[in-house]
Parts: structure tokens; C-alpha cells; sequence
């Protein structure tokens, strides 16, 4: 079959890698991609909110899946355009409607909606801007650290923590009343913190049924030691060592399941992948977060790891046939680090010439910001590319990763160093 994969990043550089290996895979389109997809398909210069294109694209050539990578086309409503085009009903479109995105698209509801489902979820209270001294009153009765969180999308950035009750109220301030994230921190969902260990958990349903990806860990600060600010995220691994048989049973029984059956049950249909962000609290998991879409970077270890065809995995989810799949995963540990553009998540440029990609061996280069300047390829982003690499431990994939991610050099590369040390150290 041909496909189309909408998005640019490293997660879809690296769906893009699983995707060509299914003998499923005729062509594969992607938009609009990066130079790193260019070597797999063909990259295609189109607006995606420009529906009349898309659909003439579609029909044209012959599209019977599209897999859509990041949230912010699902969060506005892009898949529920497509399906109302009577043209495209022979067409799978892989990621959740408007209705369903709100697990992402919105803090708020995604915790009403734990709440209404009993699915384990820190204390929380959300405010708007005229709700400022409520929020102010709610804080005083949470212990340090103070957990703040945009309702809306903020590319992975809208989450502050901070231990000083002083920098909480400013900060909250600047959300709410600055307008810090624009819309998206127009209301601030404030929340107790949850002391434990993260790890991302993925699924892909077919609204009734799912089936279970490879867990992962990934790490959001820009500094070493988990300092700095939050990024889209500097490196990730699979898999994590306490998610057990045990530990795996009770996220399914707790969250996953009653995840998509609270769907079902609201009259939400959902075909695509849940991303599950959980806290490990001594041992029980809360979740953190929902994402309506894979993770950046998990992606670029999950998909290493995943033996199965992703395709067919995918038309089983559109075709409401994921009963009793068998998934299979390679049994190796997949780590990545992420190489950043120097001043990341702050300012920084672009426009460099990337050396010394040729050089490495023994793992993939899953590109997020980058492009092919006459025949060149250039940063394009602040993370530019993922290193990613397997290996019968820990200890060798991450060793692997570094020893790769050392040969590659553009104008003010940056990188963490400690990526799954914290799981070694363990």
C-alpha cells in the first residue's frame, strides 16, 4: 500500500525507518519530512491544513493510510476534516479525532477524565487568569515542590517544578496573567508532586482493543543531573528495568484499560497510539500525563525494539481487528541521545552544516531538526538529531550511542552525557 506520514521530527524519522521495513510499504510519503526522511521516501512540500490539496494528493496517489505524528494537527481537528471528505472513506487515518486529542489538548480534561474513570492521577485544581489568588490559596496547601502545568499544548515546555513556593507564585503569574504559553497557559492545571521514578508507557488501539508497546525513559532537562529547563527531550531508553511482569499488570489493570474503556464508554472513538507518562510511586503507578500521539524521543527506542510489522499492526487498529495480536519485541536495550543546537530551548540558530554522519556505525540517526541545503544537510531545529543504538545491556547500547554521537559535529552541538546513567546507577 502507499502511505502518507505527516510531521518533520525524529519520532517521525523514526515511524518512517519501521514503516519502510513492512513488505506492506509500496510508498511512503512523508510531510514534510526532513533530510533523514528523504533517504526513505519522498519528502512532500505540501499544507497540511490545506484540505482541497491533501485530498486531490490523497486521491492521486492512491494513499490508503496516514499515520500522523505530532499532536497539534490532531489536536486541531485535521482528522475529523479528512473523514468528513466523502472521497477519502477508503482511506485509515492512524491518530484520534478533536474529541479524542483532549486527553493531550487539555490538562483539564484529561484530569476530569481520570477522575470520572479512577484512574490513579495526582491531586490536582486548574485556574484561569481571574483565578489567580484561588491558585494562590490552592498552592499553600501543597508541599514543595510545586508542580505547574499549561492546559493547552506547548510543545512539551509548559510544565514548571519548582521547590520555592516564591519562584511558584511568579511563575504562576507568568503563565496565567503573562501568558507566558499564549493560549495554551490560559488555564494552569496546579497539581501535588509526585515523588518516584517517570517512565512512558505506549499503546495503539483500536478503540476496543490495544496492544502494548516497549516501555521507555526518557529525559526532558536540558542539563546534566536533570537541571535546567524542560526540552522536547535529550535522550530516552528501553527498556526500564522495574517495569516488571508485576509492575506491567497493574498500569494495565489501573490506566491502560480503563483508559480505553472510559473512552468507549464517553462515546469517544480513538484509533491510533496513547501515550501513557507515569510516576512510579513506590511501587504503583499515577499517571502524569497523556499524549494523543508517540513520544520524541522514546520513539526513537521503541521502534528499534519492536519486531513486529507497524503496518500491520496499524491496519488491524483501523480495522478494529487488534484482538489477540501476538506483539513481538527484540529482547536488546535501545538507548538514544539527543544532539542539540547550542542555547537550546532558549535561542539559538540554524543553518549549520552537519559533519561526520557518514562515520558512525552500529546505530541510527533519527534526524528532528534538520534539512538539505543544495545537496547539504544542515541544522533546521533545536534538536537536530537522535543517536540511537542497541545493545545486549544498558551499559553497551548507551556506550554505542556516545561513541557515535561524538563523530558528529555541527556549529554549537550539545549534548547530555549522563542519559540512563540514573538506571545504571540502579
Amino acid at each position: 500500500m502507499n502511505l502518507l506520514l505527516i510531521g518533520n521530527g525524529g519520532r517521525e524519522h523514526a515511524l518512517a525507518w519501521k514503516i519502510r521495513q513492512s513488505p506492506q510499504c509500496k510508498k511512503l510519503f512523508i510531510a514534510p519530512g526532513n533530510a533523514g526522511t528523504a533517504l526513505l521516501g519522498t519528502n512532500l512540500a505540501i499544507d497540511i491544513d490545506d484540505i482541497e490539496a491533501i485530498e486531490y494528493f490523497l486521491i492521486h496517489e492512491k494513499i490508503e493510510m496516514v499515520v500522523i505524528g505530532p499532536e497539534a494537527p490532531l489536536a486541531a481537528g485535521w482528522i475529523d476534516k479528512m473523514q468528513a471528505q466523502p472521497n477519502l472513506s477508503h482511506v485509515a487515518f492512524i491518530g484520534p479525532t478533536m474529541a479524542g486529542a483532549r486527553l493531550e489538548s487539555s490538562k483539564e480534561f484529561a484530569k476530569e477524565f481520570m477522575k470520572r474513570h479512577g484512574i490513579p492521577t495526582a491531586a490536582y485544581k486548574s485556574f484561569s487568569s481571574k483565578q489567580y489568588l484561588e491558585a494562590i490559596d490552592f498552592l499553600r496547601t501543597l508541599k514543595p515542590p510545586y508542580v505547574l502545568k499549561a492546559d493547552g499544548l506547548a510543545a512539551g515546555k509548559g510544565v514548571i517544578i519548582t521547590p520555592e513556593f516564591e519562584t511558584a507564585t511568579q511563575e504562576l503569574s507568568a503563565m496565567l496573567i503573562g501568558q507566558r504559553f499564549g493560549k495554551a497557559s490560559e488555564r494552569v492545571v496546579v497539581e501535588e508532586f509526585l515523588q518516584g521514578i517517570e517512565l512512558s508507557v505506549f499503546v495503539l488501539t483500536d478503540g476496543t482493543d490495544y496492544v502494548i508497546l516497549p516501555e521507555a525513559k526518557d529525559y526532558k532537562r536540558v542539563g546534566e543531573g536533570d537541571t535546567g529547563p524542560n526540552t522536547g527531550g535529550m535522550g530516552a531508553v528501553s527498556p526500564v528495568y522495574f517495569a516488571d511482569g508485576a509492575f506491567m499488570t497493574q498500569v494495565e489493570q489501573k490506566i491502560i484499560k480503563p483508559t480505553i474503556d472510559g473512552l468507549k464508554k464517553e462515546g469517544i472513538p480513538y484509533v491510533g497510539f496513547i501515550f501513557f507518562g507515569l510516576m512510579n510511586v513506590a511501587g504503583e503507578p499515577y499517571v502524569i500525563e497523556y499524549n494523543v500521539r508517540m513520544g520524541d524521543p522514546e520513539t526513537e527506542v521503541v521502534m528499534p525494539r519492536l519486531k513486529s510489522d507497524l503496518v500491520e499492526m496499524m491496519q488491524r487498529a483501523a480495522q478494529q481487528k487488534l484482538k489477540n495480536f501476538n506483539i513481538e519485541i527484540f529482547p536488546e536495550t535501545a538507548a538514544c541521545v539527543m544532539l542539540v543546537s547550542g542555547g537550546y530551548p532558549g535561542d539559538f540558530t540554524t543553518g549549520h552544516k552537519i559533519f561526520g554522519l557518514e562515520e558512525t556505525h552500529r546505530c541510527n540517526l533519527f534526524h528532528a531538526g534538520t534539512r538539505l541545503k543544495d545537496g547539504v544537510t544542515v541544522t533546521a531545529g533545536g534538536r537536530v538529531i537522535a543517536v540511537s543504538a542497541l545493545g545486549s545491556s544498558l551499559n553497551q547500547a548507551i556506550e554505542i550511542a556516545y561513541q557515535n554521537a561524538e563523530k558528529i559535529n555541527f556549529q554549537g552541538k550539545y549534548y547530555r552525557r549522563d542519559i540512563g546513567n540514573d538506571l545504571l546507577n540502579r
